[in-house]
């Protein structure tokens, strides 16, 4: 991919769906053996130039989500790259029992997309949100969940996600005008999380859109002269142990995810934590496993207490 400000910019503005059609149309050029499946979401998904393109490298399995797992399946097994996208509930949830056993239990090699996960669907409900999908599929064994903070990681999670030699899923938060959190190319590895923001009094882990509202909330903080760290944890299986390990220094620890706080992020974090010998209090923000009215993105966030405003105030009240 050619990764110039320009296009950072204009990813941003299209949003990580549509950037995954982009990044898509890259990867046929260089992958003779590319194939992506999709469940009538050509559209939504910003495959459109990509069907028109290469349509012997497109399937559209239709409203048949479980039937595209075991499709995808099929064709890894004949040595094809696969990537499968729907919206996020549909792609994993009514996917479940395929995902255990075409993808986890045989280990076939293919890269699930979710877009639109989180809230971003909010007008449609609890039914479209999907705020468990992690949580549900961290405890299959096997499976690499990476949820890319803007659409430039978007498309570096997507090439890392390709190559690598078990199953995968790609959660994308975010609507379009998704704010920039890289404005320059960096190094992304799965597994490996990034620190963006230097800090000696808290710690903050975050993925997904919540990165940016984290390091807006680390602006104000520090005119509070509190000083966080922010930690990029893309990867939330497998989770960067070492960076966990390393933020035991701070007087807290925060979690901060457009999710269910029970399974997700703040779990995942938890449970090594729980390992250690010492270590400081963690602060779960989230989703506070509930379901609310539907509503639009922003109505929803601030809702969820997901803005900066409000991550700041919640910390607040837990730094003592």
């Amino acid at each position: 991919m050619n990764i110039t400000e320009k296009n950072i910019k204009i990813w941003s503005t299209i949003g990580a769906r549509a950037t995954l059609g982009i990044a898509a149309l890259e990867l046929a050029k260089k992958i003779d053996n590319l194939m992506i499946l999709t469940c009538d979401v050509s559209t939504s998904a910003g495959l459109d130039r990509f069907r028109k393109t290469y349509p012997e490298k497109y399937l559209d399995l239709g409203i048949a989500e479980q039937n595209m797992i075991g499709v995808a399946a099929g064709l890894a097994s004949e040595n094809f790259n696969v990537i499968t996208t729907t919206f996020a509930p549909f792609q994993t949830m009514r996917c479940c029992e395929q995902i255990k056993v075409n993808l986890g239990y045989m280990g076939q090699k293919v890269c699930m997309v979710g877009i639109a996960s989180g809230l971003a669907l909010g007008t449609l409900g609890y039914t479209h949100c999907c705020i468990e999908d992690v949580g549900i599929l961290r405890s299959i064994p096997g499976l690499t969940i990476v949820s890319p903070a803007d659409s430039l990681e978007t498309v570096k999670a997507l090439e890392a996600a390709i190559n690598l030699k078990n199953p995968s899923y790609l959660r994308l938060t975010g609507s379009s005008n998704n704010p920039i959190v890289y404005k320059n190319d960096y190094e992304f590895k799965i597994g490996k999380s990034i620190t963006l923001k230097d800090g000696r009094d808290i710690t903050i882990f975050c993925a997904g859109r919540m990165v940016y509202e984290c390091l807006e909330a680390a602006k104000i903080l520090e005119s509070k002269k509190i000083y966080a760290k922010i930690v990029n944890m893309h990867t939330i299986k497998p989770i960067d142990k070492d960076a966990i390990e390393d933020s035991c220094n701070s007087k807290l620890i925060v979690s901060v995810e457009e999710h269910n706080i029970i399974g997700g992020l703040g779990s995942a974090i938890a449970e090594h934590k729980a390992k250690l010998k010492k270590s400081p209090k963690q602060l779960f923000l989230g989703i506070n496993d509930t379901y609310t009215k539907g509503g639009g993105y922003k109505f929803l966030q601030e809702k969820h207490r997901l803005t900066s405003d409000k991550i700041v105030e919640d910390i607040l009240l837990n730094i003592n």
